[in-house]
């Protein structure tokens, strides 16, 4: 596969129009805005900023590296545990069914791409039963040889994307302050990306109580933009 073709795999990857559902879930944000404790654009650049480093880049990309290699390495029992390590990290019900909606759809989305080279992603993703969504997406990334460094970068940009989005519409923000956020939080991902390639599963952690607390009381918010 060449450099070219590897990009655009990656730019398909990481797009908003992936239809795995991103778009419909907040992760706590709309939650975190009801409360007060996002209020505008400095308080939504921190909320997103501080959980992006201490909690998805220490835990969440990590297990992503992992997975890929586990991945390359065709090794299924690797993949099933880590796989069932994060649908156990999940600390709200709302957030284990996001991941496994969206790992479900992620799923299908491989079996209606009809690429050959994906058929053994495919079945191994149909005996995990339950599938999280970083499974599967460091399944297909794998496979596609994409670069580990480049995979878990726009792994977490698409991340940091979908929470500047659901903060445009749950604050609201405008499309500059929007911008503004994303600048600020590109310029961080190649420090967290580079931390979590090299981050030994030992150190691993996603003690962020905020979040798990937003996430959990999210559930019982009374309205909604959201399901998460």
């Amino acid at each position: 596969m060449t450099p070219s073709l590897q990009l655009a795999r990656l730019l398909q990857l990481a797009s908003p129009a992936l239809p795995v559902g991103a778009y419909t879930y907040s992760q706590g944000l709309e939650w975190a805005v009801e409360s007060g404790v996002i209020r505008d654009e400095t308080s939504a650049g921190r909320w997103i900023a501080d959980l992006l480093a201490h909690g998805i880049g220490r835990y969440e990309a990590p297990l992503v590296v992992a997975l890929m290699r586990a991945w390359t390495a065709a090794d299924s029992a690797e993949i099933a545990r880590l796989n069932a390590e994060f649908l156990a990290s999940r600390e709200s019900a709302e957030l284990r069914a996001e991941t496994a909606q969206m790992g479900f759809s992620l799923h299908r989305l491989v079996r209606d791409l009809r690429d050959p080279a994906l058929a053994d992603v495919e079945t191994t993703l149909a005996g995990l039963g339950e599938i999280a969504f970083p499974t599967g997406w460091a399944g297909i990334a794998a496979t596609w040889r994409i670069d580990r460094e480049a995979a878990l970068t726009a792994y977490l940009w698409a991340w940091a994307e979908n929470q500047v989005m659901a903060a445009l519409k749950a604050v609201p923000l405008g499309q500059a302050s929007g911008q503004r956020l994303l600048a600020e939080l590109g310029g961080r991902l190649p420090e967290i990306a580079a931390l979590a390639l090299k981050l030994p599963e030992g150190e691993w952690s996603n003690f962020t109580p905020a979040f798990a607390i937003a996430c959990a009381r999210h559930e019982t918010q009374y309205s909604r933009l959201f399901r998460s």
